[in-house]
């Protein structure tokens, strides 16, 4: 079948093994100093290595490739769990024995252990992040309304009104079915503590990405915000921001992306001050 899927160019790999770790099915290893994509099976193609790789060694491309197996992924990362297990065991055997040899032990019990660390994380990192759709019934999917001035009191029990995973900047690929036409809500991690009716007035009807631009890296934000918006029909954006100053990075961020993108569509920016009231 014809289908994305990751190209690695070994000509420009270091072999810093960061796609390894970023890759949650484990389709890529390190081999002979170069990253290497296993087989077609293991690749679903959206391509969660791509941002981490420091040298653009990688790319998705379209071309005949199997399908993507998602069993075949589990009964992978289970054996490279049971694998990764018994050389953690032998490990701490060799660790008892080396009685008082402990510097050349020690020595080779921590290079053992980076390398067990790429090997954890190149079975999945955190399986968690994996992108994916959630279907909401009809009711809890209504279009877009116009975000609210007051906090409306809420008598019945609130649905979650989210419509996929992952939510954080740093972990969204731009490449994810969600963002096509979406609306995108762009959210300040507090602001969802803060204001009580978030999912109803915020999330429902948006795909949603949050941050925190006081303790995470705003350029980055700008940088893949902007790629989401070129690789995607973007509808609307949305800003919801916190009143403290800090949290005006957020804003710039998405701002930069629309201009960096050469995409400006249909904008709006909400404030929530820390006592969870709308400012505006």
């Amino acid at each position: 079948m014809k289908r994305s899927i990751i190209h690695i160019h070994e000509e420009l790999c270091n072999g810093c093994a960061l796609c390894v770790d970023a890759c949650h099915e484990g389709a890529i290893e390190i081999v002979d100093g170069k990253a290497v994509l296993i087989s077609d099976i293991y690749c679903d193609g959206l391509g969660a290595c791509l941002p981490n790789c420091p040298t653009g060694a990688i790319e998705i491309l379209e071309r005949e490739a199997e399908a993507f197996d998602e069993a075949a992924v589990e009964e992978r990362i289970a054996i490279m769990k049971r694998e990764e297990a018994l050389k953690q065991q032998s490990q701490s055997r060799g660790t008892i024995h080396a009685g008082g040899q402990h510097s050349h032990h020690e020595h080779a019990g921590h290079h053992g252990h980076q390398h067990g660390q790429h090997g954890h994380h190149g079975m999945g990192g955190c399986p968690g992040s994996m992108a994916r759709k959630i279907e909401r019934p009809a009711a809890a999917s209504a279009p877009v309304q116009e975000s609210p001035k007051t906090a409306p009191v809420d008598a019945g029990a609130p649905a979650s009104e989210l419509q996929q995973w992952p939510v954080q900047i740093s972990l969204v690929n731009p490449s994810a079915s969600f963002f096509q036409d979406a609306h995108l809500l762009v959210a300040a991690d507090c602001t969802a503590f803060a204001y009580a009716r978030f999912h109803q007035d915020f999330i429902r009807g948006r795909i949603t990405v949050i941050g925190c631009p006081k303790l995470d890296d705003n350029a980055f934000y700008a940088e893949k915000l902007a790629v989401i918006l070129k690789q995607n029909n973007i509808q609307s954006i949305t800003v919801v921001r916190m009143s403290v100053p800090c949290c005006g990075g957020i804003v710039q961020a998405v701002k930069q992306a629309m201009l960096s993108s050469q995409t400006i569509v249909p904008y709006q920016e909400v404030t929530v001050g820390i006592d969870g009231q709308l400012i505006s």
